[in-house]
């Protein structure tokens, strides 16, 4: 973080787009954050390309729920 304070991040989903390409979604807990990585855990600069990420996590996790949790 910019003030130096470090938040941890969890692993929550992996995701490949049509060329192959790795990237983590991650989320801390406490923040209630989510940041995208890439392949080497880089966080990603491109930030329409982490939302873009996310955007088709939370879709996929979506349906992947079970159907009592969907909403």
């Amino acid at each position: 973080m910019e003030d130096g304070t470090a938040l941890r991040f969890e692993v929550v989903g992996l995701v490949e787009d049509d060329e192959g390409n790795a990237f983590a979604v991650c989320y801390n807990e406490g923040a209630d954050e989510f940041v995208v990585t890439d392949q080497f855990g880089d966080l990603l600069e491109d930030e329409d390309l982490a939302q873009e990420i996310l955007d088709d996590f939370f879709v996929l996790a979506e349906e992947a729920a079970p159907p009592e949790e969907q909403a």
